[in-house]
C-alpha cells in the first residue's frame, strides 16, 4: 500500500512534471537550432491583454499546485504523525529562516554560475523566469509562485518521498539518488544544464535534510532562490548585458 500511495502522489505531481520535461526536452533537442537560441519560460501570462483574467489564472494555477501537498499532510496525518514529522511546521521559524538564507546564497549564486555556463556551451535552452505584464499583482505573483515551488518540491521530493522510501527498506543511498533524479527530471525542458544542476542540488537537500530532520530550511532557500530568479529577471531583464533573455 505504501508503494502504491507514492506512486499515486508522483503520478499526481512532480512525477507527471517529470514526463513532461522529457517530452519537452525531446522537443527541443529534435528541434532545428541550438538550444541556447530557444526558451524555456516559468511564469508566463495565461491571459495576455487580460489582466483581470490573467491574475484568476496564476492564482488558480498556484493554488491548485499546492493539492499534492495537502493530500500528503492527509496522508500523513492519517499516519499519526502529520507534517511535523518531516519538519514542515512553524516551530522553528527564525532557524529555518536563517539557515535557508545562507543555503540560498550558496547554492544561488553558484547555480546562476552554472547555468550561464552550460548554456553558453550549448546544453541548455534560455531560461525566461517570467514574462508577465507589468502590471500591480506582477511581484507578488512571482513571490507565490517561488513559495509555492518550494513547498511543492520540498515536501514530496525531499520530506515525504524519503519518508516513504526507508518505510519500504530503500537504502539511505538509493533513496537519495531516488529523490536527485527525480528532481533533475522535471527541470530537464530546461535543457541538460537544469537536469544535471537540480539533480546536484538534490543531492545537498538531501543531505542537509538528514542532517537537520526538517525541510523548513530547505523551503525558505528554495523560496529565496527562486524568488530572486523571479523577482530579479523581472528587474534586470534587457537593462545588463550578462542576463541572456529569451
Amino acid at each position: 500500500m505504501l508503494r502504491d500511495e507514492t506512486l499515486i502522489v508522483l503520478a499526481l505531481s512532480l512525477g507527471a512534471s517529470g514526463v513532461s520535461a522529457l517530452i519537452s526536452f525531446v522537443g527541443s533537442v529534435t528541434r532545428p537550432g541550438a538550444l541556447k537560441n530557444q526558451a524555456a519560460t516559468l511564469v508566463g501570462s495565461a491571459a495576455p491583454g487580460r489582466p483581470w483574467l490573467d491574475l484568476a489564472w496564476q492564482v488558480f494555477d498556484v493554488a491548485s499546485a499546492l493539492v499534492p501537498v495537502l493530500l500528503v499532510a492527509h496522508l500523513l496525518t492519517r499516519e499519526g504523525v502529520g507534517l511535523r514529522a518531516i519538519g514542515f511546521d512553524l516551530s522553528r521559524p527564525r532557524r529555518d529562516l536563517g539557515r535557508g538564507a545562507v543555503v540560498a546564497a550558496v547554492i544561488g549564486g553558484t547555480g546562476l554560475a552554472f547555468y550561464l555556463g552550460v548554456r553558453a556551451a550549448g546544453f541548455n535552452l534560455t531560461v525566461v523566469p517570467e514574462s508577465l505584464p507589468a502590471v500591480w499583482w506582477r511581484i507578488p505573483i512571482l513571490i507565490a509562485s517561488a513559495v509555492q515551488n518550494a513547498v511543492l518540491e520540498e515536501v514530496i521530493v525531499v520530506g515525504y518521498l524519503l519518508r516513504r522510501l526507508g518505510q519500504l527498506g530503500w537504502t539511505p543511498a538509493a533513496a537519495l539518488a531516488a529523490s536527485a533524479v527525480l528532481r533533475g527530471s522535471y527541470h530537464l525542458y530546461q535543457g541538460v544544464g537544469g537536469f544535471v544542476g537540480n539533480m546536484i542540488m538534490g543531492v545537498v537537500f538531501v543531505l542537509l535534510y538528514r542532517r537537520w530532520g526538517r525541510v523548513g530550511p530547505l523551503v525558505a532557500a528554495h523560496a529565496l532562490i527562486d524568488t530572486v530568479a523571479f523577482v530579479g529577471y523581472a528587474l534586470l531583464a534587457g537593462k545588463v548585458g550578462w542576463l541572456p533573455t529569451g
